[in-house]
C-alpha cells in the first residue's frame, strides 16, 4: 500500500513532491504548511520581479531566487521553468509564459495540500 503523501503527489500530477517536501520539513505538517504558504507569497513577489524586470541582471536574479525557493519544497517543475528563464533573460517571453503556467500548477497543489487533500 502507498504512503498518503505519494497519492497526493499523483492527484497533484507531480506539480509538488510531497515527498521532497515532508523530508525537507522532517514530517512536520504544520511546518510543511507555513513553508507552502510562504513559498505562494514569494512566488507572487518574484514572478512580478521577472515579468517587470529592468534588465536582463535582474530577471536572472529573481528567477535564480524563485528556483531555489522551488527546489526547497520540490516544485521542481517551477524550478526548471525558473532556470528557462535564467537562461534566456534578454528573451524570455515565452519562459516567462511557461514559467507562470508551471507556479499556476503548483499553486493548485499546493491549494489543495493546504486543505487537506
Amino acid at each position: 500500500m502507498q504512503q498518503a503523501s505519494t497519492d497526493q503527489g499523483k492527484a497533484n500530477s507531480g506539480a509538488i513532491d510531497l515527498a521532497h517536501l515532508e523530508r525537507a520539513t522532517f514530517g512536520d505538517r504544520g511546518l510543511a504548511r507555513d513553508v507552502l504558504r510562504l513559498f505562494e507569497r514569494r512566488c507572487e513577489t518574484l514572478l512580478r520581479d521577472i515579468v517587470d524586470a529592468p534588465d536582463a541582471g535582474s530577471r536572472i536574479f529573481a528567477a535564480h531566487t524563485l528556483k531555489g525557493a522551488a527546489k526547497g519544497v520540490g516544485a521542481f517543475a517551477v524550478a526548471d521553468a525558473a532556470q528557462a528563464v535564467e537562461d534566456k533573460a534578454s528573451d524570455a517571453t515565452e519562459a516567462i509564459g511557461a514559467l507562470s503556467a508551471r507556479l499556476m500548477e503548483a499553486r493548485l497543489a499546493l491549494s489543495a495540500f493546504l486543505r487537506g487533500k
